[in-house]
């Protein structure tokens, strides 16, 4: 196997240190529009497989034409959603393999935004899945830990512990904190702009895919290894719309530990219209200049990657299903912790970007194994479960499984 890691951030850069310590490739080449955070991330590893190369994520045929250079059979998207679509036109036109970890960008309904969906996530992509399965290639799309894990424990649930599931809900929360600053994410805070004030996504059986508010059905979650209770509410995200495509359940939802600081603060922003993408002319001293707002407040706070010394505390992703196994109900929660300070001594990496970055890595080596097989558009929930976890706690980072009693506390609506 020969990979094109397109992307050399916190989550490319650490996909690079977890790879180096496996047999599966060949080749991975690291690519970026900054030559020097491609060669960064490279020099890191001291390893021959690894090569950087400089290139545009938003050229579909610059990008196709370095696959063909580099004889990369899989490209693995590690950028932000705003360059999925043409990574995943370019590593069709290449018939290479193509992941990713966040989907094509979605569109609200023009009249209905919070009743309705318009242009849900994933479907661009979508759209495209009888062409690649024609053609015998496959795009696995959804890969990271959230969308990504909390996939694989909702197939995995359906699999081996449940006869019926009535709710999945991923649920994700954190107890980290950053030295000196108020109010630094942890996460790239343009994708995090985009999932958290676009309209959120539920499914239901017999209604399908609707849409609600912005920060909707607020509720206390108890999340395990010491993070504890976290207020969690409803955000735009991916699961929603992979998971019934191949799981059976009345219910599904997705629902993010933000806190209410974080909300305020993303309120705020789109309150006076700094969350939009769209340009606006400013003046400069050579003249106006045409800028997005999204991008000066992305580049007015801290690179998330820099901020691991920072960093303390532990972040848990995680999926929450309630049915019945045996006539008898159950519900469980299967949970991902990664204690920041493990995560900066082991790899040097902060530990959001790292439990983002392991779960592409496990897939690759499954589907150079012959393990994982398919073609079309597929997300996790398409492939057995086991195997994955096997492999996740065979690099060192296993998964946990936790029978719940009164883990969630309703509260108010905000």
């Amino acid at each position: 196997m020969r990979v094109l890691l397109i992307g050399a951030g916190g989550v490319g850069t650490a996909i690079t240190r977890i790879a180096a310590r496996r047999s599966f490739f060949d080749q991975m080449v690291v690519a970026d529009h900054d030559p020097a955070r491609a060669r960064s991330a490279v020099s890191t590893v001291g390893d021959s497989r690894f090569r950087a190369e400089r290139v545009d994520a938003s050229d579909p045929v610059a990008v196709t034409a370095l696959l063909r250079r580099t004889g990369c059979d899989v490209l693995l998207n590690a950028t932000d959603p705003r360059f999925v679509m043409p990574l995943f036109e370019a590593a069709r036109t290449a018939g290479a393999t193509y992941l990713d970890m966040a989907m094509s960008l979605s569109r609200p309904h023009p009249e209905l935004p919070y009743q309705k969906t318009g242009v849900k996530l994933g479907d661009a992509q979508f759209e495209q899945h009888d062409a690649w399965a024609r053609a015998g290639a496959l795009a696995l799309v959804g890969m990271g830990v959230e969308p990504g894990l909390s996939d694989v424990f909702a197939r995995h649930a359906a699999d081996e512990l449940f006869d019926e599931i009535d709710e999945i809900g991923v649920r994700d929360g954190a107890n980290l904190t950053v030295d000196g600053y108020e109010f630094a994410p942890s996460f790239n805070i343009w994708t995090t702009i985009e999932e958290c004030l676009n309209p959120p996504v539920v499914w239901e059986a017999g209604r399908g895919w609707f849409t609600t508010a912005p920060f909707s059905e607020p509720e206390v979650f108890d999340f395990p290894e010491g993070i504890g209770p976290v207020q969690c509410v409803n955000v735009e995200h991916e699961e929603v719309l992979l998971i019934p495509r191949w799981v059976d359940a009345r219910r599904v939802t997705f629902k993010y530990g933000l806190g209410e600081e974080f909300i305020r603060t993303l309120r705020t922003l789109h309150q006076i219209g700094l969350d939009r993408t769209d340009g606006v002319i400013v003046p400069g001293p050579n003249g106006p200049v045409t800028v997005s707002p999204r991008d000066v407040v992305a580049a007015s706070l801290p690179d998330p990657a820099s901020l691991g010394a920072r960093m303390r505390g532990r972040t848990c992703a995680g999926t929450w299903v309630r049915g019945t196994k045996g006539g008898t109900p159950r519900e469980v929660y299967l949970y991902h912790v990664v204690d920041n300070e493990w995560s900066m001594a082991e790899y040097g990496c902060q530990a959001v970007v790292w439990q983002t970055a392991i779960n592409p890595v496990v897939a690759l080596e499954l589907l150079a194994g012959g393990a994982w097989t398919g073609a079309g558009v597929l997300g996790p929930e398409a492939f057995p479960a086991r195997p994955f976890l096997d492999l996740l706690t065979a690099y060192g980072s296993p998964w946990g499984i936790r029978e719940q009693s009164a883990a969630r506390e309703a509260v108010p609506s905000a």
